[in-house]
């Protein structure tokens, strides 16, 4: 293999390795939005749960049923 042939192969090698990093970087982005709205949803279903068992007395989540 000539020495052009070698740079060639190289600088192919190194635009898929260009490539591969491009698709990991967007990978990555979209699961930090999903990662980010996923703690939105927690965080808010976190909340109602709060406020559920602020509104309802007597109905903690360890309560016993009234007919036991």
């Amino acid at each position: 293999m000539s020495e052009q042939e070698r740079f060639v192969a190289i600088e192919i090698k190194l635009a898929h390795q260009e490539d591969l990093v491009d698709s990991l970087n967007d990978v990555v982005y979209q699961q930090t939005r999903r990662i980010d709205q996923l703690e939105a949803m927690v965080n808010a279903l976190a909340e109602h749960i709060r406020n559920a068992s602020h509104t309802t007395p007597g109905a903690g989540p360890h309560e016993v049923p009234p007919h036991y």
